[in-house]
């Protein structure tokens, strides 16, 4: 192989990059990928979902496009964060080291494991809903057979594309992109007459703190705060000379756009069938609604707006078990995460068949985590002077011995956020001590878990120095000496 083209990443052949920094040399990624790969990961009909419940929170139609709006726009974050990955060249929890120091990172990466091994099931669960009834067109069988044969077909389509890495993601997220994007734009057209507009325009104002902010929690929560903790994995490939401008809106849109669609289509549908947000299989509600014709484009388009939307959390919770020290090579760490994703679709789909009850509850609480980690992160990015500059020495551990084991500002910041958000929560498995009066089901702890990791970090910073930093850089003079 010639010496400049080694280490490029290519469609079809296995990622041989890790979580190591990618030299400039192989950086042949293009800021427009990301667009698509952001686009494709959104337009799983988890986004009518989503809609769906903005409108059972009570509200009436602008409230409930404000809700939708500003659920769109937390992909900004996304975008923001994605900047990192161009300055660093490594995935998304391996830069966090540099803020939470290489082994105090351990901690807020096993959140952030966990929440993409969740979303990768999430999606695999309702994915295998839509091809169970796709299959069921075609295959007279038992609920059992048709849902064991649509969980198979998922979870080949999903793990395929996170075995071979970014290179392919981008082209599988592309044509996922024009071809699914199109399908959906038609169930989109004969989803919208079926609105009952009267009824939509008439509602009444909802309450704003215990309607309006609890449906944008949950909005934020499930969509770009799902996110954030993936955002540089795929902009690690980009060189160094692209604009941050360009690649926050690339993100930001390609996101933001088909989120914004699909909410506002489940908004529209939810006023015929409201039942939609509570449904244990919404991929069957919403085909009830389409005419007989429509049923078999809409149950491939959902199912594979899912797979593109799976693959990346697979891919990314495959990066964050490698950042936990896991010593394996990456293709592997996602057949690991792919047998937990296999075990928790058996349990839903053929034990519990439950679906939106546990729904809420998982993205509230991982959400909180990641609320804070993402607070703090970005306040370390906007108080360092050399925001671009993250040293090998301070993400991965040498000969030596690792340079900054823990920072402990940002970690004491992270838990601080962590136990504030859950002091605020209310959920189905626990209510926190202040979710009482004007608090209770008020959708403060995202909020408040990010405000309070990003302000403690700021006053822990200046008060407890980073010597982790200082000592490597006395190492590093040592040497040269």
């Amino acid at each position: 192989m010639n010496p400049m083209f080694e280490g490029i990443n290519r469609p079809w052949q296995v990622e041989t990059h890790g979580i190591n920094k990618i030299p400039e040399s192989a950086r042949n990624g293009n800021v427009k990928d990301l667009f698509w790969i952001w686009f494709a990961a959104n337009i799983g009909i988890l986004g009518v979902v989503y809609g769906a419940v903005v409108l059972s929170f009570g509200l009436n139609f602008l409230q409930s496009l404000l809700v939708i709006i500003l659920g769109s726009a937390s992909f900004l974050v996304v975008g923001v964060f994605s900047v990192a990955g161009r300055d660093g060249g490594a995935p998304m929890m391996t830069l966090s080291r540099k803020v939470f120091g290489i082994y105090g990172n351990i901690f807020p990466n096993i959140v952030s494991w966990l929440s993409l091994v969740g979303w990768e099931t999430i999606t695999v669960i309702t994915g295998t809903f839509a091809l169970s009834a796709l299959l069921s067109i075609f295959w007279h069988t038992s609920y059992l057979m048709s849902s064991l044969a649509a969980m198979v077909l998922m979870l080949i389509g999903v793990i395929a594309a996170s075995l071979l890495g970014q290179a392919t993601l981008v082209v599988i997220q592309t044509w996922a992109s024009y071809v699914f994007g199109a399908m959906t734009l038609l169930i989109i057209a004969l989803i919208i007459p079926q609105t009952h507009w009267h009824n939509l325009l008439a509602r009444p104002e909802g309450p704003w703190l215990k309607g309006v902010l609890p449906a944008l929690s949950i909005v934020i929560a499930g969509t770009g705060l799902s996110w954030v903790n993936a955002a540089a994995d795929y902009s690690r490939y980009l060189s160094k000379r692209e604009k941050s401008g360009s690649i926050i809106w690339a993100t930001t849109l390609g996101g933001g756009i088909p989120l914004f669609a699909l909410m506002v289509v489940g908004l529209l549908l939810a006023t015929r069938v409201p039942a939609l947000a509570e449904s244990a299989n919404p991929i069957q509600v919403i085909r009830g609604t389409l005419p007989q014709w429509a049923a078999v484009p809409y149950l491939v388009t959902a199912a594979a707006g899912l797979v593109a939307e799976g693959d990346l959390s697979l891919y990314s919770s495959g990066l964050n078990l490698l950042n936990m020290f896991v010593p394996v090579e990456r293709y592997k760490t996602v057949l690991v995460d792919a047998v937990i994703m296999t075990l928790g679709t058996v349990y839903v789909v053929l034990i519990a068949q439950d679906f939106l009850g546990p729904f809420e509850s998982f993205i509230t609480l991982f959400g909180i985590g990641l609320s804070s980690w993402a607070g703090v992160f970005l306040a370390d990015q906007l108080t360092e002077k050399k925001v671009r500059n993250y040293p090998s020495r301070l993400l991965f551990p040498d000969e030596h011995g690792s340079l900054c084991k823990v920072r402990w500002p940002a970690l004491m910041a992270w838990i601080m956020g962590i136990i504030i958000g859950i002091l605020f929560t209310t959920s189905p498995f626990f209510t926190g001590w202040l979710a009482q009066g004007i608090f209770a089901d008020s959708g403060f702890e995202l909020i408040f878990a990010f405000l309070l990791g990003t302000s403690s970090f700021l006053i822990l910073k200046p008060i407890m120095p980073q010597q982790a930093a200082t000592e490597g850089e006395t190492a590093q003079r040592t040497k040269l000496l």
